[in-house]
């Protein structure tokens, strides 16, 4: 389907709503700063359209804000003169009227309405049971409440949820269920505030119940440790062990020793932990292989002996592997890396030792390097270093004269993971005139057919359904009233639920109050666009997750300074999201993420004087500063782009001692040797863009731009913000 019918698809707003958006009072405004005399002018209007669909929206703002100032009587009447002419966001409305009701201590009619919340699916149902529960137990009704929350376990916010089972369990007297409840929040949701109100509850129900009491589950004590253990509170962990041994037996009890020991070790006490963790006394178990992981290396012999087959000994060769590797000490850790591939092949976190393997390998050209290469693909197809595998495979095709295995390993790396950086590089390799005659080995074919790699689907450009209509519908109306942030949890719950991600991914994109904001809904609801072909998704989708605002400016400044626009434009996407206001954690700041002393030394050369921070805030000196900056990079290392964008991000020092003394055969080998994730990521990201950018903006005709994208009127501008800190994009 074309993106001008799928356009058609979407619904416009009703006559009322335009009505609304036309001659209206900002009701975001009123719900941000509500004054008497906006109050006034927008019951002026609700009583002007009391009749249809305008004024029942009005009366709902003036319903929200009110309940917000505790006037829940007139909160309730201004919402149920709403209620009549907006049954499509009826179970908003009831869910105010609920909660009005409940302020007022009217328990029954709260149920009532609460319910009518629970029969629509919409976002809001998590939320009416538990307040509909509230309402049952302050009612005694504690069966019906009982009723309602173990039918609706599953799906309902945790620990709110098994709060208030525990209470309508106590309340109607079965002590010993409330307490296995009461149990799971303390001891598995520990950190929680609610916590502690269990404990409280615990120690009433001990008192109550004496020898009927049931113990806690062993395993619950000791998860209640381990997660202080995991979120580093080791004095707090430390106690906790310490407490709960008198209460333990066998495999539990040496559990809780070691973890007693490693609190100390990794906190405050390392000489005192490691002193008493060595003089355990312990019996052939886990514990006894988790107490030699603490220890560190000294473990791992004993572990290789004793306990071959624990996941301690595991995350020992992995641990122990990626320090010898920060200390260069390559051979060793390869080892490593290579036994645990090797012996734990079942486990997610051994495809990145089999890749370091197969890596190092490749490097060397070590005889096994095309095995090991085929095994990555073979054993860790849903691992992402499946395309970087089938690229390098392509390229030992090519180092051995075999263009027909070259042309095999390439097509199917193209037509697999078309947007990777690996796949761009794949299809640049096909375009050798030698490796596009060669006729693809059908062996090669066939084996990365057998692989299954997971389920890539389409993006189609289909009608929306009835549910994504309703959506689509509510969220508008939501939206009209100024509950933006309604309007999006109303898209994300169906996107999540019984709508078409893509399109409610669209709807999003298009009401975020900003282009950044659009972008990031696209990238999170449309996560497969980067396995997909561009026939194989609308190309408005395509000018929403690739947007190019303001094209001309950006393509005037990067051909000022020798640069392609479609590399500044990928730059850009990965560096600020198209965001002119965005300060990293860094504290690089604007569309081009310049650090401030960068700036301030790029503002210099250019003569821009005298150099604010804030100008970094504005598009058009970003550009101009940012595409100065690159230029100057791309200089210092003689062209080569994957370097220069490692400088970008990680700085020139580092990316000068990752070169030093180093022979790369190719680009891409440099990329993948980047020792930082985030770096080598950014690198393939910003590469990736700039060709996603070239292939959607330079062939046929460009996507559809977003209605929210910056334009030149947004460039130079007088006032701009001050910085908001927020995390880098990745």
């Amino acid at each position: 389907m074309t993106t001008g019918c799928l356009a058609r698809y979407f619904l416009a707003l009703s006559f009322s709503a335009l009505l609304v958006a036309a001659a209206a009072p900002d009701f975001k405004a009123y719900r941000e700063r509500p004054t008497v005399p906006v109050k006034e002018q927008i019951l002026s209007f609700a009583k002007q359209h009391a009749k249809d669909q305008a004024g029942a929206i009005a009366y709902f703002a003036l319903g929200e804000v009110a309940f917000e100032q505790k006037s829940f009587a007139e909160a309730e009447a201004n919402l149920k003169a709403a209620q009549p002419h907006l049954p499509r966001i009826a179970d908003y409305i009831a869910f105010y009227i609920a909660s009005s009701a409940v302020a007022l201590n009217d328990d029954p009619r709260a149920i009532a309405e609460l319910r009518s919340v629970s029969a629509i699916k919409g976002p809001l149902r998590s939320q009416a049971a538990i307040l509909e529960a509230r309402a049952l137990i302050r009612t005694k009704a504690y069966a019906e409440a009982v009723k309602l929350l173990r039918e609706r376990i599953e799906s309902l916010p945790q620990p709110d949820a098994n709060v208030l089972l525990a209470q309508a369990y106590e309340a109607q007297g079965e002590l010993a269920r409330a307490a296995a409840v009461y149990q799971s929040i303390y001891y598995t949701q520990a950190a929680t505030a609610q916590a502690a109100d269990a404990g409280a509850a615990l120690e009433r129900l001990k008192k109550a119940m004496g020898a009927d009491y049931p113990p806690a589950m062993p395993q619950q004590m000791l998860a209640r440790g381990s997660l202080w253990l995991a979120k580093k509170q080791y004095a707090r962990a430390k106690t906790e062990f310490h407490d709960m041994l008198p209460l333990l037996g066998g495999l539990e009890r040496d559990q809780a020793a070691v973890r007693s020991g490693a609190a100390d070790l990794l906190g405050a006490n390392p000489v005192i932990g490691a002193k008493y963790l060595k003089t355990l006394q312990l019996a052939h178990s886990e514990a006894d292989a988790e107490r030699d992981y603490y220890l560190g290396e000294a473990g791992l012999p004993d572990l290789d002996k004793n306990y071959p087959a624990s996941p301690w000994r595991l995350k020992t060769l992995v641990s122990t592997g990626d320090s010898l590797m920060a200390k260069h000490e390559t051979e060793h850790a390869l080892s490593l890396f290579r036994v645990a591939a090797a012996q734990f092949p079942a486990d997610s976190v051994t495809a990145v030792c089999h890749w370091r393997v197969a890596w190092q390998a490749y490097l060397d050209r070590a005889p096994d390097a095309l095995s090991l290469m085929k095994e990555q693909v073979a054993k860790y197809p849903d691992d992402q270093r499946a395309a970087s595998a089938l690229y390098f495979l392509g390229r030992l095709a090519e180092e051995s004269a075999d263009l027909a295995a070259a042309h095999a390993w390439y097509i199917r790396l193209k037509s697999l993971f078309p947007h990777y950086y690996y796949g761009a590089l794949g299809t640049g390799r096909l375009a050798d005139p030698a490796i596009e005659k060669a006729v693809p080995n059908p062996e090669i074919l066939r084996f990365i057919d057998q692989v299954k790699f997971p389920e890539r689907r389409g993006i189609p450009g289909e009608p929306p359904t009835p549910a994504t209509i309703a959506h689509i519908e509510r969220s508008r109306l939501l939206a009209s009233a100024g509950f933006p942030d309604w309007a999006e949890s109303e898209l994300r719950y169906g996107a999540g639920v019984d709508g078409q991600r893509h399109l409610l991914a669209l709807e999003l994109a298009k009401s975020a109050p900003t282009l950044a904001a659009g972008l990031r809904h696209m990238k999170v609801l449309t996560p497969e666009y980067l396995t997909l072909d561009y026939d194989r998704a609308p190309k408005e989708v395509w000018g929403y997750l690739f947007p190019l605002p303001l094209q001309g400016d950006l393509v005037k400044t990067a051909q000022e300074t020798n640069l392609d626009p479609y590399l500044v434009a990928g730059l850009i996407r990965q560096e600020s999201e198209f965001n002119p206001v965005v300060v990293s954690r860094a504290h690089a700041v604007g569309l081009m993420q310049l650090e401030p002393a960068t700036g301030r030394m790029m503002a210099r050369k250019a003569g821009v004087a005298p150099f604010d921070l804030r100008m970094l805030l504005d598009p058009a000196v970003s550009l101009k500063l940012g595409t100065s900056y690159l230029r100057e990079q791309l200089d210092r290392w003689s062209g080569n782009l994957e370097q220069t964008l490692a400088a970008y991000n990680a700085g020139p020092g580092r990316v000068q001692r990752w070169v030093a003394g180093v022979h790369f055969r190719e680009p891409a080998e440099f990329v993948e040797s980047i020792p930082i994730t985030e770096t080598r990521e950014y690198v393939q990201s910003v590469i990736r863009n700039a060709t996603v950018y070239r292939q959607l903006y330079s062939t046929g005709t460009p996507p559809p731009q977003p209605k929210n994208a910056l334009t030149s009127s947004h460039v130079s501008a007088p006032n701009p913000k001050p910085p908001v800190a927020r995390k880098r994009p990745g």
